[in-house]
């Protein structure tokens, strides 16, 4: 009886260790396309399965907040091409996937980093007439991050580009933004995530700002 149980038990943990080493296997593989991805379709249907992924692993945070990440990046996308007037929509979207993983993992730095994205999306869809509402919410958000994580490198990243877009005389200009993003380079040499599937973006946008002449 006792072989039996023990049989049993190694099939569970054998099962247990097969079924994450899938998950990670595809959430490794989803997660890479976050970076290639150059078009809003591409990035709605990522954003599906990121979510179809999290309706299976219901207690990881990290599905749902990459379906979150692919909806902004499609928002960004948008923003680019003058698509502003749907940008609302996708806030909201982004914001669906963001609750869900705040309920899962509260008091998130890497949430409350995209609950200022999707306020800057919201802005976005009209600057002069929401930034007096939006920003105190963008801010709020980004300082609660920095109290939660303070050498989170995504949080410099942010301050960098706010700094970058932000004429000199409301407080911001391009050496400021350029010195955050020099900041963001070196936390990104030491800082380190807590797995292999843990946010890592923003240093190829950092490179990227200080590559500009």
């Amino acid at each position: 009886m006792k072989k039996l149980i023990l049989t049993i038990s190694l099939s569970l943990i054998g099962f247990t260790a097969f079924a994450q080493t899938v998950f990670e296997k595809t959430m490794t593989e989803k997660i890479a396309k976050v970076e290639d991805h150059k078009t809003t379709e591409e990035f709605t249907a990522l954003a599906n399965d990121f979510d179809r992924i999290a309706t299976k692993e219901s207690t990881n945070w990290l599905p749902y907040y990459y379906a979150a990440f692919a909806t902004i990046q499609k928002g960004r996308l948008m923003m680019q091409s003058g698509k502003t007037d749907e940008l609302d929509a996708v806030a909201a979207e982004a914001e669906k996937y963001i609750a869900k993983a705040d309920a899962i993992s509260p008091n998130n730095a890497e949430l409350f980093i995209l609950k200022k994205l999707t306020s800057r999306l919201r802005m976005m869809t009209d600057p002069m007439s929401r930034y007096m509402s939006e920003s105190p919410i963008a801010q709020q958000a980004l300082e609660k991050a920095e109290s939660l994580d303070p050498n989170n490198p995504r949080i410099t990243i942010l301050k960098a580009e706010d700094a970058y877009f932000t004429p000199e005389q409301f407080g911001g200009s391009k050496s400021k933004g350029t010195e955050l993003f020099k900041k963001a380079l070196e936390q990104f040499a030491t800082y380190k995530p807590k797995t292999s599937l843990h946010p890592t973006w923003g240093k190829a946008e950092a490179q990227y700002f200080l590559n500009q002449k």
